[in-house]
């Protein structure tokens, strides 16, 4: 259970975060739409409005309805981790991922994404039990403390200048 709850607050952090930032101004979801484009993916505009719709989506499931959001958070990052993937063997491009800062794609997208994952699998996969609040305390600061530090690679990349590509 306790796994369960900090699975979830970790991705419902990363993912939040990550709407948030695109959503954060005109100029932060018109730089974010033009990721998507530079990408590859047309249309840019439509798709991008759905990855941002998603993420919320995914974040008010990981509240209300928690498998329903565990699994959802799974295919979200799933098919973000392809994309990255794909882009890296076409070159690469710039990550958007929080809105507000460019990165270049690397692998550690990946391994986040694929890291993301794992929890989400990890979260839903976690067996039910009674939930003492003292337990569930820690299991909410490990989460957020976690999700802070998923959220804040990119930053700390963008920075201090660090390739993208490792």
């Amino acid at each position: 259970m306790y796994v369960e709850i900090g699975c979830r607050v970790l991705l419902g952090t990363v993912l939040l975060a990550a709407a948030v930032g695109k959503v954060s101004g005109r100029d932060a979801y018109r730089e974010f739409t033009r990721s998507v484009r530079d990408m590859g993916y047309r249309p840019a505009g439509p798709l991008a409005a759905a990855v941002v719709a998603a993420e919320f989506t995914a974040v008010v499931l990981l509240a209300v309805i928690p498998l329903a959001g565990l699994l959802s958070s799974a295919a979200l990052l799933l098919a973000f981790t392809l994309a990255v993937a794909t882009n890296l063997r076409r070159g690469g491009a710039t990550c958007r991922c929080f809105g507000r800062t460019a990165v270049p794609l690397g692998r550690h997208h990946v391994w986040r994404n694929a890291f993301l994952v794992g929890c989400a699998i990890a979260g839903a996969l976690a067996p039910a039990g009674p939930v003492r609040p003292g337990e569930a305390v820690v299991a909410v600061a490990g989460g957020l403390l976690t999700g802070v530090l998923v959220v804040m690679t990119d930053e700390l990349r963008y920075l201090f200048g660090t390739s993208g590509r490792t």
